[in-house]
């Protein structure tokens, strides 16, 4: 018997041996990961608010993305805001670490999915920036406005009373006319899930951002999240509910102070007060189309509705509009308030959009308050 051979191991042994150590090696590190994540998700007992996407929610180059710059703001207009979902990422400054976000998935993932984490967590807001990896893996198409579509009725009919703003997608280097081919089908999604009811909203992201704003072509560097963040912010404050409770205006649980004036009754103006209005205009524009963002703002005293005059340029025409009714055509075109949104305090602002088809370039809005 050869003792030395059977003392020492064989080099099948040795593998074994190895593979062993390399297991307990990631046993451990996956349990360091997994105590160094929170047991449980962040709550602050506020307005619990939803970022649902991909890898721009997640915070891809920049962890945290556009929630630490959204949540700053949030904290300076001390509303108080839970950010709610099953992942969790970010630097110490941003309050709330949790979200939706998945790096890349596609629109079908996150349909697959959305019903568990929205009966998880009951979001009164849902932030849904969604489509850039259907976009970059190619995914049929033609289809993903479709796509994106059942995904906000699953959605909706899931948490009926949530505020969904849906997002166009942000620039994408190298592939930008099929960006814009996907985002040409979302305003007219958005006014037909409105038309049914639905509170949904629309978010036109990439006309705040450009591809300099971009770290690695896809994905926004810190400015450009600061970017989405602002066009977030803006959205919220147009949908007072979405983000101070039931009633718009007014002191809640979720908002003990509200930042924006207080909302007196919009028929006794304060006395001094001038209950007036303004209106800006910014335009997303392609070959043979548009999309138009209109701000209104009330001016020193609170007005009870308000009409938009948007004369549009020869040739150009309205096919759909949201958050906003509209009555004539071409240069007499004019747009009302919705039911929603025509009540707004003194400084207090609300948005609309339209989608034409031609160009928009030369219109100017008009306000008169009612």
């Amino acid at each position: 018997m050869d003792t030395t051979r059977g003392d020492m191991p064989t080099p099948r042994t040795l593998r074994r041996v190895l593979a062993a150590v390399v297991c307990a090696l990631v046993v451990l590190l996956a349990g360091a990961t997994a105590l160094s994540t929170p047991a449980r998700a962040e709550s602050n007992g506020g307005v619990r608010v939803m970022p649902l996407g991909d890898s721009i929610t997640d915070g891809f180059n920049v962890p945290g993305g556009y929630r630490i710059e959204l949540w700053r703001q949030f904290v300076a207009g001390r509303y108080l805001i839970d950010f709610v979902g099953s992942q969790f990422n970010g630097p110490a400054s941003l309050g709330d670490h949790d979200h939706q976000g998945h790096s890349g998935w596609r629109i079908d993932q996150i349909d697959a999915n959305v019903v568990a984490w929205l009966r998880a967590t009951t979001p009164r807001t849902v932030l849904l920036h969604i489509g850039t990896n259907d976009i970059a893996q190619n995914r049929d198409l033609p289809n993903a406005p479709n796509r994106l579509s059942a995904l906000v009725d699953k959605i909706t009919s899931t948490a009926p009373d949530a505020e969904v703003f849906v997002a166009t997608l942000v620039p994408f280097s190298g592939q930008d006319a099929r960006v814009r081919a996907f985002n040409a089908a979302i305003p007219g999604m958005v006014q037909s899930k409105v038309a049914a009811g639905r509170r949904v909203h629309l978010v036109d992201m990439y006309r705040a951002l450009t591809t300099a704003d971009l770290a690695d072509g896809v994905h926004p560097n810190a400015g450009g999240y600061n970017k989405m963040a602002a066009e977030w912010f803006r959205a919220l404050q147009a949908v007072p509910r979405s983000i101070t409770g039931d009633t718009p205006g007014s002191p809640s649980p979720s908002n003990p102070s509200p930042p924006s004036n207080p909302s007196p009754d919009p028929s006794t103006p304060p006395p001094g007060g001038t209950a007036g209005c303004a209106a800006a205009v910014s335009l997303n524009q392609w070959t043979g189309g548009f999309v138009a963002t209109v701000r209104v703002t009330a001016g020193t005293a609170a007005i009870g509705s308000w009409t938009v005059g948007a004369p549009l340029p020869s040739g150009a025409a309205v096919t759909n509009v949201w958050n906003a009714t509209r009555s004539g055509t071409g240069s007499a075109v004019q747009f009302g308030n919705a039911t929603h949104n025509g009540r707004l305090a003194a400084g207090q602002t609300t948005e609309f959009g339209f989608q034409g088809t031609g160009t928009a370039t030369g219109m100017a809005v008009t306000c008169t308050a009612g």
